[in-house]
């Protein structure tokens, strides 16, 4: 799996003006069926994808917590939101509630989740390539190609659909 991860670091450089390029256009003129063929692509590679192989975006991102995020979990954990916070996150640049540190604290060693059932919404839509109105985000899956080697997947068989 690292082979693949330092392979797509390459193959992400190498398109990089490419992609920004093919994003700009997508938001200026969007294909009306855009959503289907995104929920096709995406269904398509995670039939192929094994994240529990992977386990990238864990051990080198933090999801965005939001308050509800919290609760539910402080609530799982028996604590007050509060020591929640305090023990597991910190505040980013942009005010957001983020992880103390990575790898993810409840990454295991197999790479499954310690609170899968109750992860943060973030988590639960990672990569957001099945989203309304994709192309909206594009910033953000422009972060996650070089993150998720099947959003590099998913974009590229994108570019090819679309051509």
């Amino acid at each position: 799996m690292q082979d693949q991860l330092k392979s797509l670091s390459k193959k992400v450089q190498e398109n990089k003006r490419a992609h920004r390029n093919f994003f700009i256009k997508l938001r200026k003129k969007t294909p009306k069926n855009l959503d289907a063929i995104m929920e096709k692509l995406h269904d398509d590679e995670f039939k192929k994808a094994d994240c529990l192989q992977c386990a990238n975006c864990c051990k080198t991102t933090s999801p965005i917590f939001t308050n509800k995020d919290i609760a539910r979990i402080s609530k799982a954990f028996r604590i007050k939101t509060r020591q929640f916070i305090d023990t597991y996150l910190t505040v980013d640049a942009d005010q957001d509630y983020v992880l103390k540190s990575s790898p993810c604290t409840f990454l295991a060693d197999d790479n499954t989740c310690n609170i899968y059932d109750i992860r943060p919404k973030a988590c639960q839509e990672y990569p957001h390539t099945n989203r309304k109105n994709f192309e909206k985000i594009s910033d953000l899956t422009i972060q996650n190609l070089s993150i998720c080697p099947a959003t590099f997947n998913i974009v590229e068989a994108l570019r090819a659909k679309l051509k």
